[in-house]
């Protein structure tokens, strides 16, 4: 190897490394402001390390019904939204990968409009209501029921199993029904995987589509509810907190309610990756690997 070479792996190492640093950085800072003594969050004197270690703030935070109301509501639409979304996309894709579905080459160029046209919001507003969907959670899980990438995704997949093994279950008598659900499913779940991940971190992270179709505050998920503390900064008409301060004595500012709320509205889709990392890379391999 070269000199080149060999400096390659350590210089993109340090720039990763880097990059990773300034991803990680801003949730290490909030984390500290939120767990420091509100005299120094105030001075500003906080900047990777907690000065004055309290959990005043996430007490405070815990006992909110609001945000507990609406951690629920978006743990629901994860779970209800993925499963709709995994149940309409691997059908979709298993039908398509069949030579035998009729017309499938102009469903399958049907669906790949859609991914240079989308709904404009108007239409897509007046279709949810007229559907009577708007302001239930169902306005949130069935647009995007089906998205067009991972069909395509799913298709290509289920077009690399062996076709031998689907021969083998129609002659052992099994259906095709059967055969989607007892062959394709179980050998596809590294995909099914990588594609719930991108469905779970993209329904947690959405807040537009709740804006523009719930109107009860009670379904607001939690992404909605940050948005509007964030935007407004006015913690106490967002959440419920009366006066700012908990009865223990110890005032929380605002500052680091805000912090607080982000990091318990952050962590929990963080710790999702790890369960499913080991799926991530060989999931998005196997499902590009042939067409």
């Amino acid at each position: 190897m070269s000199k080149s070479d060999k400096m390659f792996p350590a210089i993109n190492g340090l720039l990763l490394i880097l990059a990773a640093l300034t991803m990680v950085a801003p949730l290490v800072h909030l984390l500290a402001v939120s767990l420091s003594d509100p005299v120094y969050a105030n001075a500003m004197l906080v900047t990777l390390w907690p000065k004055g270690l309290q959990l005043d703030t996430y007490r405070e935070i815990f006992a909110l019904d609001q945000l507990w109301r609406s951690f629920a509501v978006t743990v629901y639409l994860c779970i209800m939204g993925t499963f709709v979304f995994l149940l309409f996309t691997t059908s979709m894709a298993y039908g398509l990968s069949r030579p035998m579905t009729p017309k499938r080459t102009w469903i399958l160029k049907g669906l790949l409009i859609t991914l240079v046209f989308s709904s404009p919001l108007i239409p897509n507003y007046m279709l949810v209501r007229s559907l009577g969907m708007e302001n239930t959670l169902w306005a949130l899980i069935i647009p995007g029921a089906m998205g067009t990438f991972g069909v395509i995704i799913m298709k290509t997949f289920f077009q690399g199993i062996s076709s031998e093994l689907f021969d083998v279950a129609k002659i052992d008598g099994c259906s095709e029904y059967g055969i989607y659900a007892r062959m394709a499913l179980p050998l596809s779940m590294p995909v099914i995987a990588t594609l719930s991940l991108f469905h779970i971190v993209g329904l947690w992270n959405s807040y537009f589509s709740a804006i523009i179709f719930i109107r009860d505050k009670d379904l607001f998920p939690l992404q909605v509810v940050l948005r509007n503390l964030l935007i407004t900064g006015n913690v106490q008409s967002e959440v419920g907190i009366a006066g700012g301060t908990i009865d223990i004595g110890t005032p929380v500012t605002p500052e680091q309610l805000k912090a607080g709320i982000i990091m318990v509205a952050t962590l929990p889709i963080l710790c999702v990756y790890p369960f499913l990392q080991k799926y991530f890379v060989k999931g998005s391999m196997l499902g590009s690997l042939k067409e």
